[in-house]
């Protein structure tokens, strides 16, 4: 069985996506499309901007979603995917894959999501910290014990799991963390706390937003973050999507169930490669690939 995975913010750089604009009709419309319903020309930024450029919100998460969706498009005649599953954003990119959501209600709401997470960064300046090397648990336990905002946002895979916190909340955690003997905890360079609490104020926003879209019954299940189960039943996707934003991705126990449940080959589908590499950690038998 095959599943298609989708990354997260993250994974831009300068020139993405160009090639699928140049040489393929059906890509070039779609991105024209996503210049109309966003407004601006995200294809200018996307193709000639530079790193700074695509750091913006309003343009880092549909350009991410662009790219991978688009990809996706191009191969479906080729392949269909038995289940999907998306990293953070790209559980957005997934539902469009599995016909969950058309592709200009998934770029309307991956829009209203960057800017309604903006505008909670800037309403709690916060940021989030890798830890390599630990007991999954072990670091949940610190970050309880401490008195600020700090919880595990992404199980990323094995050994690797970022925690989201208020700036002081990173800090004490990290150090925590440094004195239990853990050998690697690194701030990140991100706008903010995702996936904690302090995304509350664009939980809020965007969940009137997800409840007047129209989610259609998939063609197969997405493994959704926030559960690591599979869903099919569109109230179901709508309330996984809402709880997301202050819920863990759990990305590592998502990937162990679609194998369990029968995925022998994962595709990785936009820009970058860190989802093939999380996923071998996982399994290290499992058949991955990338289609960017």
């Amino acid at each position: 069985m095959r599943a298609f995975v989708f990354p997260g913010q993250g994974a831009q750089h300068p020139g993405m996506a160009q090639h699928l604009y140049e040489q393929y009709p059906l890509a070039k419309k779609l991105f024209e499309r996503a210049n109309e319903l966003l407004g601006f020309s995200i294809t200018d930024i996307m193709f000639n901007g530079a790193e700074d450029d695509l750091k913006e919100t309003k343009v880092t998460q549909p350009a991410i979603f662009l790219h991978s969706v688009i990809a996706c498009k191009l191969l479906k005649e080729e392949m269909t995917p038995d289940m999907v599953a998306g990293h953070s954003l790209g559980e957005f990119s997934a539902l469009v894959a599995n016909e969950g959501l058309s592709f200009d209600d998934g770029l309307i709401l991956v829009s209203k999501r960057a800017m309604a997470m903006q505008k909670a960064c800037e309403l709690h300046p916060s940021t989030m910290a890798v830890v390599i090397g630990a007991d999954d648990e072990k670091v949940a336990e610190i970050c309880n014990s401490i008195d600020e905002v700090v919880v595990p946002a992404n199980y990323n895979c094995p050994g690797q799991l970022v925690i989201s916190g208020s700036f002081k909340g990173i800090d004490l955690a990290i150090e925590a963390l440094k004195a239990a003997g853990v050998k690697r905890a690194m701030p990140l360079k991100v706008g903010g706390a995702f996936h904690s609490p302090l995304m509350m104020p664009a939980q809020e926003e965007l969940a009137e937003a997800i409840r007047n879209t129209t989610v259609n019954t998939p063609i197969c299940p997405i493994y959704q973050n926030a559960t690591a189960l599979p869903s099919t039943d569109p109230e179901t996707i709508k309330k996984n999507l809402i709880e997301q934003l202050t819920a863990p991705v759990l990305w590592s126990k998502s990937v162990q169930n679609m194998i369990k449940d029968g995925a022998t080959e994962f595709v990785e589908f936009g820009p970058g490669t860190v989802l093939q590499g999380l996923i071998k950690k996982i399994d290290s038998e499992t058949i991955v690939q990338g289609k960017n």
